[in-house]
């Protein structure tokens, strides 16, 4: 049977280690988590996410999967009604003695919940402005995360009490559950209703977390951030996520950046870009020119006979790239400005200008019949 609806949720193929499986897991689960992506559909794929990841993040239940599907992995078994092989389990005591002889155990079987897990990751968005954007700089972020409790110190027990073995599950964290199905006897395993799955009990709960051996607390870090970063860049910053789980490491901050937009400039990566404004007379006659760039101002000489779209290149005066740290450019684009009001005496020095340059001397509109008898009128 070839089963990948699972892989296909993590978009992993076949063959995937189990690292390349986790990591594919707590990236789709980040994408897909409903606090943070609001779209439609997109609470039913994060369950989907995690039904997948807990079949294949556990070997036993993968190779169970892959060769029975889903029914195997969650220790049942589609095959028809003929069974396993054409018998119909009675004479084994059960279907789970089935799988029991293929894999050492119940295909059900869980990972070691005493084991350390690394706790979740969180985000957290930094504003920045143009500038700081361009040169870098350094900011201190505070957000409220779960972190080990200081009274119990992540133990989740009274302080001078300690943790005992579930003795429910045994501390294996699940227990089986026999089901009479049309098959035979069917074993499941679930998670222990006493200990909920941490295969410890804790008859004096720590008064601070309840029990969970977390709380929620104010946190704070110092973020260093690159020259020329620009919106949607993440920084990571190792161990500042959520505590682990039984004595597990943090997990992670990524800062998202977001850049505010400029009054003056326009940024694309390396390559910063101006508008510059002049008159027609310094575009004619040429004209030696200030320009704002982020670095501080520069002179510009524009050519006489400079034309409404044409760019010059301020070599350096752009924003870094962070792959090399190479300087980009400013480009400055010319845009000629035409005056809406203009005195006589300034009408006459166009006019003059026209004649000169031997084109039509502009006329005041002719007045037609109708004008002149209007004109009649209004005199009398």
């Amino acid at each position: 049977m070839n089963n990948t609806e699972y892989y296909d949720r993590l978009g992993v193929s076949k063959n995937a280690s189990q690292d390349e499986i986790k990591k594919a897991y707590r990236k789709m689960s980040k994408k897909y988590h409903p606090d943070i992506n609001k779209e439609a559909g997109a609470e039913q794929k994060y369950k989907d996410i995690q039904e997948a990841y807990e079949t294949l993040g556990d070997e036993q239940k993968r190779s169970a999967y892959d060769q029975y599907g889903p029914a195997g992995a969650n220790g049942g078994f589609s095959g028809g009604a003929g069974g396993f092989g054409g018998f119909d389990g009675a004479g084994f005591g059960g279907f789970e003695d089935i799988f029991s002889s293929f894999f050492g155990g119940g295909a059900g079987a869980s990972r070691n919940p005493n084991a350390p897990r690394q706790g979740d990751d969180l985000q957290y968005r930094v504003n920045l402005s143009f500038e700081e954007a361009i040169f870098g700089t350094e900011k201190e972020v505070k957000y409220n995360r779960e972190a080990v409790c200081k009274t119990c110190d992540g133990s989740g027990a009274k302080p001078g009490t300690q943790p005992t073995t579930c003795g429910r599950c045994h501390g294996q964290g699940v227990i089986n559950v026999d089901t009479q199905t049309p098959l035979g006897m069917m074993r499941r395993q679930v998670t222990c209703d006493v200990c909920h799955g941490s295969g410890k009990e804790i008859k004096d709960p720590c008064p601070t977390c309840q029990g969970s051996g977390h709380e929620k607390r104010m946190h704070k870090v110092s973020v260093k951030i690159p020259a020329g970063v620009d919106t949607g860049q993440q920084i990571r910053l190792q161990g500042q996520g959520e505590a682990g789980i039984n004595g597990g490491p943090y997990g992670d901050l990524f800062v998202i950046i977001k850049v505010a937009n400029s009054d003056k400039f326009r940024r694309d990566g390396a390559t910063i870009y101006y508008t510059l404004n002049v008159s027609f007379v310094q575009a004619a006659l040429g004209d030696s020119v200030e320009v704002p760039t982020v670095h501080g101002d520069v002179e510009l000489s524009i050519p006489a006979g400079t034309q409404t779209g044409r760019t010059f290149r301020l070599k350096g005066k752009g924003a870094p790239r962070l792959r090399t740290g190479t300087q980009g450019d400013q480009l400055v684009t010319v845009n000629i400005v035409t005056p809406t009001k203009l005195n006589d005496e300034q009408k006459e020095a166009l006019r003059t200008f026209a004649k000169v340059s031997g084109e039509e001397p502009v006329h005041p509109k002719k007045k037609g019949f109708f004008d002149k008898v209007k004109d009649a009128f209004e005199a009398e």
